[in-house]
């Protein structure tokens, strides 16, 4: 297993050829324990200890599902990091409570890095007026996973062969999930990383909301139990509990080692694929009576306000967020740069998506929305989730359920 590593060679070799200098570890938390995603990683921190002689860069990978809580405690404990990944919907949260600092003075005064080269959108959760409090260094759409052998296997049509044809819709989704079930030793469809009932609930439920037409929250009103959000999540619960299409609470399925048939999740998860041993695409997510409705999931970069190295944690970030190196890092993490997502590089970027099928993922990028956030995110995501523990059994009452998901949230908005 490649291994985090907190100094690099090269810059081990110029400390000592330099003198003695006093050293300085940057602690830099991820959620990611990815063999390619790590190799990257160090590579970029080998470039930055090249030129800063003495300092190290320690990697500390906390699980996605625990990132926000356990992070929380550290900087609460008087353990900061120095800086680390936050996900979007948590970075309103930590700025309302002035955990992390401004890098606009950082990023603005660093040669030729370009600022106004990363998409005002994109930039939008992370921006207060002239204030940058963090910088994103993916803007991933969902997309699709599918298991071309189980497809093949069951005489179906697979999800991009349907796109190509105008004929992936949700109740194409639906109709596919099924027969899969039905052919093949397998679930038809999976939740991001088997988490939708527990840290994924939005990832699990916004997909066909937004392809109906309805949304999470907006100007403190709650969208849950609106006619389109209702109609979308009813669809979702027959399949889980009508159709036996979608792996159900309590169980399994896990899409790479087989276990179901399709999933959704974003291009970094296109690393644990050459393990997977079966054939394989990705295709845009289904269209609903909305049309399309991609939806993009950040994740920035952010340095903690209790940081004991913060210029060098900025610095540091001004380092990775250049355009050499987003491109480094969009064979996993689409870029927010304009000028790597527009290029060639992006659609080749990654030597395992082909790249009719990485075009989809900048079309995705460029029609997508954030998934919802909140300056109350964490309250909002505790009110919410006994709700959806109701919802999630198979002699719920849909609409009464998602009134009582809105009842619960309504003094959060």
């Amino acid at each position: 297993m490649t291994k985090l590593r907190t100094l690099s060679t090269a810059g081990a070799m110029i400390a000592l050829l330099s003198g003695p200098l006093a050293a300085q570890e940057l602690r830099f938390t991820v959620w990611t324990g990815n063999d390619a995603h790590l190799a990257m990683l160090n590579g970029i921190a080998d470039s930055f200890t090249a030129t800063h002689p003495g300092v190290t860069v320690k990697y500390e990978t906390i699980p996605a599902g625990d990132y926000v809580q356990k992070l929380t405690f550290q900087l609460a404990g008087g353990n900061p990091p120095d800086l680390g990944w936050m996900f979007e919907n948590s970075i309103p949260t930590f700025i309302a409570a002035g955990a992390v600092r401004d890098l606009a003075p950082t990023l603005t005064s660093t040669e030729g890095y370009d600022v106004a080269d990363f998409s005002e959108p994109a930039m939008g959760l992370w921006t207060q007026g002239d204030s940058i409090y963090g910088v994103p260094f993916s803007t991933s759409p969902f997309m699709i996973y599918f298991n071309k052998d189980m497809f093949d296997a069951a005489g179906l049509e697979d999800p991009l062969t349907l796109a190509a044809k105008g004929e992936w819709d949700m109740e194409k989704f639906r109709e596919v999930a099924k027969a899969l079930s039905e052919a093949n030793d397998a679930y038809g469809f999976e939740f991001k990383d088997g988490q939708g009932y527990d840290s994924r609930i939005m990832h699990a439920i916004m997909p066909p909301i937004r392809a109906y037409g309805g949304f999470a929250w907006q100007d403190g009103e709650c969208g849950f139990n609106k006619p389109e959000a209702v109609a979308a999540l009813t669809m979702l619960h027959e399949m889980v509990f009508a159709d036996g299409s979608i792996v159900p609470p309590g169980e399994q399925g896990d899409y790479f080692s087989g276990g179901s048939a399709m999933t959704i999740n974003q291009i970094s998860r296109a690393s644990k694929m050459p393990e997977a041993g079966f054939n394989w695409g990705i295709a845009p997510l289904p269209t609903g009576p909305a049309g399309a409705a991609p939806i993009i999931g950040q994740a920035g970069l952010a340095v903690f306000s209790e940081s004991k190295n913060p210029e060098l944690a900025a610095e540091f970030i001004a380092h990775m967020t250049n355009a050499e190196n987003v491109a480094v890092m969009a064979q996993f993490f689409p870029p927010a740069r304009k000028s790597v997502l527009d290029s060639e590089a992006f659609i080749n970027a990654n030597a395992l998506i082909p790249a009719e099928q990485m075009a989809n993922v900048s079309a995705a990028i460029e029609e997508g929305r954030v998934l919802p956030s909140h300056e109350r995110s964490p309250q909002i995501d505790a009110a919410m989730k006994p709700r959806f523990d109701a919802f999630w059994r198979a002699d719920a009452d849909v609409a009464a359920s998602l009134d009582a998901v809105c009842e619960a949230i309504k003094g959060e908005l």
